[in-house]
């Protein structure tokens, strides 16, 4: 049998559940940066890269809010959330050129929700091909760069937000 390793998740594995602080919420308690992986900061909602993502270049939108739900955000964070993935896809094919986006939201326990208590919007770029046999049979997938990587390549897109907190 082969084996890859993937260290990096055993911090999930182990500690995902067992902190009763909101990883978004934190994370918006600090400034943005690479090891906080915040891209850029809105007015009512920020981006950040997935810190355990399925594909290269997978952002979350997320709302200041710890809001649990889509409905219980004011329609200008809403409306913030949808200009922020816009702006996101835009970086994302200029910087990725993905064939296609799966967009999501997985609200409650029973859709998948991973963070329960915090909504928050997944914009994760497709590409024809991208699910092969480390997916189908070893339910593993292969990222070629690291988190770093991702998050220097998008940064830049964001370099003039004037919400931005670095």
């Amino acid at each position: 049998m082969d084996f890859l390793w993937t260290p990096w998740r055993i911090e999930y594995i182990q500690n995902h559940r067992k902190d009763n602080a909101c990883v978004f919420c934190v994370a918006a308690s600090k400034p943005n940066s690479a090891e906080n992986l915040i891209i850029s900061r809105g007015v009512t909602a920020f981006i950040i890269l997935n810190r355990f993502p399925y594909t290269s270049g997978h952002i979350m939108v997320v709302p200041f809010a710890h809001e649990p739900s889509l409905e219980r955000l004011t329609p200008q964070t809403r409306a913030e959330l949808m200009e922020l993935s816009v702006q996101v896809i835009e970086a994302l094919k200029a910087e990725y050129h993905p064939h296609g986006f799966n967009l999501g939201m997985n609200i409650g326990e029973t859709a998948g929700a991973g963070i329960l208590d915090h909504v928050h919007l997944h914009i994760v770029p497709r590409w024809g091909g991208d699910t092969n046999f480390m997916t189908t049979l070893g339910n593993t997938r292969v990222l070629p760069e690291s988190l770093e990587t991702t998050y220097e390549r998008l940064r830049k897109y964001w370099k003039e937000n004037i919400a931005d907190s670095s």
